[in-house]
């Protein structure tokens, strides 16, 4: 199909070199009376949590309920405080681990007049300012759904933008704007995002883990640094 050339970054360790979530605890952890201190974290969800981390690093947690255990940390809990420290957590604690070689190349595609989308499982409310920033063109993530009492539930609304569902955001995007995405290129770091690097004609493996190093180098797709 003729169209525009779009660039999908993912986020969390591949334009960002780590995860949000590291960055996000210490800074949450700095700032109790804003965040914990009307609804503290239970001990039953700090033990699973750390349980599932270890799993996940090996390969050995399935990446949607390893997602939706993270989004068990909103239950209840009042959007305002994320929301109204949402641009400071960017610029102190992401901004700086931005990484090198990615940025470099969201640089080349913005250069070349490419349509440019963040897509990312992560939430809307912590991507809006790496987006504004950068000048990304789309946004593509994971919704918090928000119940009648204003709180979060601690549940996706609509679905976790992970796996095959990365793919049919960004199948959705093109469709709606035009874009070629035998022409595109998307960067990702992590098996869970060979969906979308499988929908594209110029994929990009960022320091990926094994399974997606193993595929990449297999299919003679690029591999690149942070720095």
């Amino acid at each position: 199909m003729s169209g525009r050339a779009a660039a999908f970054f993912d986020f969390d360790k591949t334009l960002l070199d780590t995860e949000t979530t590291a960055l996000m605890v210490p800074y949450m952890r700095r700032r109790p009376q804003v965040f914990f201190e009307h609804q503290p974290i239970g001990i039953g969800y700090v033990i699973r949590l750390l349980l599932a981390h270890e799993l996940y690093k090996r390969h050995l947690y399935p990446d949607q309920k390893m997602a939706e255990l993270l989004l068990e940390f909103f239950k209840g809990r009042s959007p305002e405080p994320f929301e109204s420290t949402a641009e400071d957590l960017y610029q102190t604690c992401l901004k700086p681990r931005l990484a090198p070689n990615v940025m470099a190349r969201l640089a080349e595609h913005k250069g070349r007049g490419d349509v440019c989308v963040l897509i990312s499982a992560g939430v809307r409310y912590s991507l809006e300012p790496v987006v504004r920033d950068l000048g990304f063109d789309h946004l593509l993530c994971t919704e918090l759904e928000i119940g009648p009492d204003g709180r979060y539930t601690g549940r996706a609304r609509g679905l976790i933008c992970i796996d095959e569902h990365k793919r049919t955001a960004a199948l959705a995007l093109a469709g709606s704007r035009g874009i070629d995405l035998s022409a595109s290129y998307a960067y990702g770091n992590h098996q869970s995002d060979l969906p979308l690097l499988e929908s594209v004609g110029f994929p990009v493996a960022v320091e990926p883990t094994e399974p997606l190093r193993r595929v990449a180098a297999k299919r003679g797709w690029p591999i690149l640094t942070y720095r």
